[in-house]
């Protein structure tokens, strides 16, 4: 799976400190949600986040929904979130916007 955002210019040094030391509890949420592989990329001067994962679960919009109501998580997004800036053309719903996968390579 692939998403992009755009990230604050102001915020960008915050969100690389906060991504230095992601707090225990999201990283064991993350991965108890069945997502491995997780990278977060930034195109810099354009401050363009592009993340990517693979889930190896099998509901993943029940994942997803007990990830975003988890209270730590909550409080994660909280301090994450006014760093972005989401995309214009991103779908209804989406905060990141989520992307076509074209090709892929083993």
């Amino acid at each position: 799976m692939g998403m992009m955002i755009g990230l604050n210019a102001d915020k960008v040094a915050e969100y690389k400190r906060l991504h230095a030391a992601v707090w225990p509890e999201i990283l064991e949420l993350i991965s108890s949600c069945n997502i491995r592989n997780y990278t977060i990329f930034l195109r810099e001067p354009e401050n363009i986040l592009f993340g990517t994962w693979e889930y190896h679960g099998t509901d993943f919009a029940a994942d997803m929904a007990r990830m975003a109501a988890n209270p730590k998580n909550k409080e994660w997004w909280a301090v994450c979130m006014p760093c972005q800036e989401p995309l214009d053309s991103r779908a209804e719903g989406e905060w990141w916007a989520m992307m076509e996968e074209v090709f892929h390579l083993d």
